[in-house]
């Protein structure tokens, strides 16, 4: 069977065509079409099917990463969104918590109320209520909500949300809502918050639904437009999209509930990488993921993807409930620009050159000291040989833009790139110690994977900040996250609210609630296609110590939920929130809030990465003058520059080093070894403390 993953980048869209039957892989990057997406993905395509020699009809799934609902969020170029809500909760979306997002800012950024994505022009109030056990007090009043449709759609109102208190419990008044609005407004997105979110803190369950409807309409438009272009070219295969949880779904699951695309771009670089790392002996892994704007940052624990909780999980700042890989990104990449701010201090990032003019040394009429800059300057980056020799680095207009600044810093160029990426480094890193120290995880047990197109640049003296002793950078950085996406199955979600204290369980309601989500699942499985044989169904829940505000998720057993069963769940809570903060209360009672389900359904996807295929010798291409900092001293080395894909398998070597390829280059320092695994990964491991 052959696959392809098609990643879509804001610069790049990415491709990886798989022949499974013959573990044959063939690689594409074509420039992305950010105004219409699809018309990259298409001709990306039309020309990796042309370099593997087949045609699209032989591909039996096309897997898909894209960033049409997250730019729609960071941009805030969602649709016209309307809402119908309970009497005197008009203001819940504006109001939010108590909480202030910067606590000792006098200019509070609140893009809830900044920047809504549901003006108050548009939020209708209804009759009806249910109390806090989902029982009716008050009927639907069905006329308000026939008149709010007409008014919102008399607005240019294109989506809408229904959200009423306590749906998450009995979701039976926004289900009746949702079925008025549609049928005044066919054409609209109508979505509910209990079909979204359905957990309690009306808050963020608003928010998330508001997400939903914001982006709904442009998601969904997307997703119909690109399964027509690639029917039109004869695609047979079916088109999966990746979700924030590190999934899959299909078009009609997408089109249900957008928002579980948020992160879909973000998160296959991390499944690639956990992927690379499990088949390359580690299963607890840093992953970085640097491109010309952004670094993103991914934690795998015991071959797993680090989640995000559900008290800080946010998009454009707007929290989100909803199940989602833990990725931190910060504005650190090759295009970031090196800058002295207004208090005088030296600065690298988050602005960024972009691709367009980009860095100076890009030749394009960029005139700002960027990444890029410094690390030609410092010989990092081989000119003549840079993405293949398809272009060639203009050294002096580098040193020129590096020179300015040198000056302004009284330092001289070499010390001013050096300083340029020790900046960003140190940034990076402590992204990274956010993300593992902070949560009580050591991050010197853990490999570091470097990729995207500068990933492999920083990745080794990044690791050197944390005292991570082993880097791992896979075949193809630049394609890493298409790679991901081949590698993940179908993965769906269902919950339910259970709030049930230790000592008062009903253990047959707990088992019912399980049984229930279990038959969802299952429903939507059937609607998918996929055998029984195929399906795994994986138990989870939020749990609380009693009075706290906030939870942790923890796996439950299959089988019944009896007393010993729940003694198992009780004590990983208790071991998890030792790890999280350090102190646990062993003999306090724990209350079970949401129980959850993952459903995983098995799809056709990667096995093991096909075997390195070396030269029996590594011999250099070329030398340069490399600039390291070594026992604190600037010092010139001798580098030998290495095609990559010429190394032998197994054979340990000594940086400094730069190894060449299309998409990306390798910066081992001098007090690094590195050696290609059977694989075909680049091995580096520090010779020293």
């Amino acid at each position: 069977m052959i696959v392809l993953g098609v990643d879509v980048g804001g610069t790049f869209t990415d491709l990886i065509l798989a022949d499974l039957t013959k573990q044959e892989l063939t690689i594409h990057k074509t420039p992305s079409t950010p105004a219409n997406p699809a018309i990259g993905v298409v001709a990306g395509l039309q020309a990796i099917c042309e370099k593997a020699g087949v045609t699209t009809s032989q591909i039996g799934g096309l897997f898909h990463g894209t960033t049409v609902g997250t730019n729609a969020m960071l941009e805030h170029g969602g649709s016209v969104t309307g809402m119908i809500t309970n009497e005197g909760f008009r203001d819940v979306l504006h109001i939010g918590r108590h909480q202030r997002p910067q606590h000792y800012s006098i200019m509070q950024d609140l893009p809830w109320q900044n920047r809504p994505m549901i003006r108050r022009q548009h939020r209708h109030t209804v009759g009806g209520r249910l109390d806090a056990r989902g029982e009716e007090l008050t009927p639907l009043d069905e006329a308000a909500v026939r008149d709010a449709a007409r008014t919102l759609a008399g607005q240019g109102v294109e989506a809408v949300l229904v959200g009423f208190l306590f749906s998450y419990v009995n979701p039976v008044h926004e289900k009746r809502a949702a079925e008025i609005v549609q049928e005044e407004m066919p054409d609209a997105f109508v979505t509910t918050s209990s079909g979204v979110a359905p957990q309690f803190r009306e808050f963020e369950r608003f928010t998330t639904g508001a997400m939903s409807a914001f982006i709904g309409p442009k998601v969904r438009r997307y997703i119909t437009e690109l399964q027509k272009e690639l029917h039109d070219q004869g695609l047979k295969g079916e088109l999966h999209v990746m979700t924030s949880s590190g999934g899959v779904a299909t078009p009609e699951m997408i089109a249900e509930k957008p928002a579980s695309t948020l992160l879909s771009g973000l998160v296959a670089g991390v499944r690639g990488g956990a992927w690379i790392g499990n088949h390359a002996g580690t299963d607890r892994l840093i992953t970085l993921d640097i491109g010309g704007t952004s670094a993103d940052i991914g934690i795998v624990v015991d071959g797993r993807l680090a989640e995000a909780d559900t008290r800080s999980a946010s998009i454009a700042g707007f929290p989100v409930m909803l199940p989602m890989i833990d990725i931190h990104t910060i504005g650190a990449g090759g295009g970031s620009i090196a800058y002295i701010d207004r208090g005088g201090a030296f600065r690298v990032g988050p602005e960024s050159a972009g691709a367009d003019p980009g860095p100076a040394a890009y030749g394009k009429g960029g005139d700002l000291p960027t990444v890029t800059d410094a690390n030609l300057v410092l010989g990092r980056l081989a000119p003549q040989n840079f993405l293949g020799g398809d272009m060639t680095l203009d050294v002096d207009a580098s040193r020129r833009v590096i020179g300015k600044l040198a000056d302004q810093l009284g330092r001289s160029p070499e010390e001013t790139a050096e300083g340029t990426l020790t900046v960003l480094n140190s940034n990076m890193a402590n992204a990274i110690r956010s993300r593992t120290v902070q949560k009580g995880i050591d991050p010197r047990e853990f490999t570091l994977s470097g990729f995207g197109g500068a990933g492999p640049l920083h990745a080794a003296e990044v690791a050197g900040m944390l005292g991570v002793q082993r880097v791992l950078i896979p075949p193809h950085p630049g394609i890493t996250s298409a790679m991901g996406l081949l590698t993940a199955d179908l993965e769906y979600h269902a919950l339910r609210t259970a709030f049930a204290v230790k000592g008062a369980i009903d253990h047959t309601r707990l088992t019912g609630l399980f049984d229930d989500m279990q038959s969802e699942l299952s429903g939507i499985f059937d609607r998918d296609g996929v055998p029984a044989e195929k399906r795994r169904m994986l138990r989870e829940g939020d749990l609380r110590y009693v009075g706290q505000g906030y939870e942790l998720k923890i796996d439950f057993p299959d089988g019944p939920l009896d007393a010993a069963a729940l003694e198992q769940v009780w004590q990983a809570f208790h071991d998890r929130h030792r790890t999280e903060y350090g102190h646990a209360f062993e003999g306090a009672p724990i209350e079970i809030v949401t129980v959850k389900m993952r459903g995983l359904g098995e799809v056709e996807k990667l096995g093991t990465p096909p075997e390195a295929t070396g030269s029996a010798e590594a011999s250099p291409v070329g030398h340069g003058q490399c600039v390291f900092r070594v026992e604190d001293k600037l010092q010139v080395f001798e580098t030998p520059y290495f095609d990559r894909t010429d190394l032998p398998v197994g054979q340990s070597m000594q940086g400094p080093a730069i190894l060449l390829q299309t998409d990306s280059t390798t910066v081992v320092p001098p007090d690094w070894s590195f050696e290609v695994d059977r694989f075909a990964n680049v091995v580096m491991t520090h010779d020293g403390q």
